[in-house]
């Protein structure tokens, strides 16, 4: 990982520019999943370093975005770009690391060039999706776990799959481990909206909805719910939540168990990983200790 941090301070300074190189230094390193991913299955490739380097740009760049478009303040407890120097300069920096993340890419073989890339596309389809959803209340199961591997999932398969590539290892075996651990990540993340508290959080707990998102426990909470209180659900949608508001949804969640619900299919999906990786112990703990997150 120190490599990979060098390589990123390297591709920082090449773009010689002292704005970006402050404004990037504001960022949090973040988990680097992707990152480690990437040096665990090409270990022993010359640049796996700096693929996972361009691979947390443009997770960088991602999230840059999301904060502008989420009008976050905050971004792992800390402030957000867009709070401190302004939505215009978050979005040019999230552009600039985009674009940099593309210009090393060419240096790669085409089918690992081409994974990566359309990755991005992927992605940046799932944010528009994402946006379009939270203008209305969605009950829709699968219209969300769609959106939901284009967001997030579909750059964690693509970090698999490439490395594999690199590695000269199965790329479709990978590639279903990363998808699927993408998935229950996010899953995961969900739940800990609701279950944990705003420090742990580093933002409002329920936020998610708040911001008009109905995630997996909320689409399983309305399906079970009798017609009054789904009608009182949605009326609650993107909306600030008081106290009552907040302790009525969560108790409905305890009654009709949807945190375990959702629990069960991040589980599920992380099994599934898990069974087709079973001979690697590395990336089977890092779904293991992603699951461990939860509770």
């Amino acid at each position: 990982m120190q490599r990979v941090e060098r390589e990123i301070e390297r591709l920082i300074k090449e773009i010689n520019y002292d704005e970006v190189t402050r404004l990037f230094g504001m960022l949090q390193g973040g988990k680097r999943l992707r990152a480690k991913l990437i040096l665990k299955i090409a270990h022993s490739s010359e640049k796996a370093p700096l693929l996972a380097a361009i691979v947390e740009l443009i997770h960088g760049a991602s999230l840059l975005h999301d904060d502008v478009i989420d009008e976050a303040t905050l971004r792992r407890g800390v402030a957000s770009v867009n709070a401190t120097d302004g939505s215009k300069t978050a979005v040019m920096l999230g552009d600039i690391l985009y674009s940099k993340a593309f210009t090393e890419l060419v240096s790669f073989e085409r089918d690992i060039a081409r994974i990566v890339a359309s990755s991005v596309t992927a992605l940046s389809k799932g944010e528009m999706m994402d946006v379009k959803m939270a203008d209305e209340f969605n009950g829709d199961e699968e219209r969300y776990l769609d959106m939901l591997y284009l967001k997030t999932a579909t750059l964690i398969e693509a970090a698999a799959e490439s490395a594999a590539i690199l590695a000269g290892k199965d790329s479709v075996s990978h590639a279903l481990y990363g998808k699927n651990l993408g998935l229950s990540f996010q899953v995961i993340d969900d739940i800990l909206d609701i279950t944990a508290d705003a420090a742990t959080l580093g933002k409002p707990a329920m936020n998610d909805f708040v911001e008009g998102k109905c995630t997996l426990p909320y689409i399983y909470l309305y399906k079970v719910l009798n017609d009054d209180d789904k009608k009182k659900l949605v009326s609650l949608h993107a909306k600030i939540l008081n106290e009552q508001d907040a302790f009525w949804i969560k108790q409905k969640m305890q009654e009709h168990k949807t945190i375990e619900k959702s629990f069960e299919l991040a589980q599920k999906l992380s099994d599934e990983a898990m069974s087709v990786m079973r001979d690697d112990a590395e990336l089977v703990n890092i779904l293991q200790t992603m699951i461990k997150r939860s509770y």
